[in-house]
């Protein structure tokens, strides 16, 4: 954790430094404390998924830039339990990249899994922003503007994530899924 703590101090840092933000500019922009990201930025606190979303979305920036592990090929496998992951410190909900951000195809690749029990609920993304769930295992609960769906293993739900959205777990078994984020051209 604690190599993934420095990553984000050290990202978050540098991405706030080439905007020439101040600590509350950034807070504005995110929606997330100067407090908060102060200690973010000296690795004194593990932020939840929720808040590294609302300052990746604040940013501007794909989510899979502030949890990336090493850099690996474009061609090399990838296996998901395999990959470093970023967990919540109540393990409700763990993310990893499977594929990090491209930018010559806007896509990220998420494998998501949610404790059984867990709500994530998500801030709207940037305007054009689409994401794709693909259910492994499990039946996964997906709110999008107020109106929940069922996925279940095996199938899929596009939706736009420039509104707010929310993922659920109801079940009594773990829910993992793949998300595919599709950024607009900038």
């Amino acid at each position: 954790m604690d190599d993934l703590q420095n990553h984000l101090a050290q990202m978050l840092k540098t991405q706030r430094t080439l905007r020439g933000w101040s600590l509350s500019q950034a807070a504005e922009m995110t929606g997330v404390s100067k407090a908060m990201l102060g200690q973010i930025e000296r690795a004194e606190s593990s932020p939840t998924i929720a808040t590294l979303w609302k300052i990746a979305t604040g940013f501007n920036l794909p989510f899979s830039l502030f949890i990336n592990g090493p850099a690996t090929p474009d061609d090399a496998p990838r296996q998901p339990q395999h990959l470093p992951a970023f967990r919540q410190p109540n393990r409700a909900m763990q993310v990893q990249t499977l594929f990090p951000f491209d930018a010559a195809t806007g896509f990220e690749m998420l494998v998501i899994e949610l404790a059984p029990g867990a709500v994530s609920e998500s801030a709207p993304h940037e305007a054009g922003v689409i994401e794709h769930a693909i259910v492994i295992e499990g039946r996964l609960e997906l709110c999008v503007t107020g109106v929940w769906q069922s996925v279940a293993a095996g199938d899929a739900l596009r939706f736009q994530a420039d509104r707010p959205h929310a993922y659920r777990n109801s079940g009594e078994q773990p829910v993992r899924f793949y998300n595919l984020i599709h950024y607009p051209h900038r």
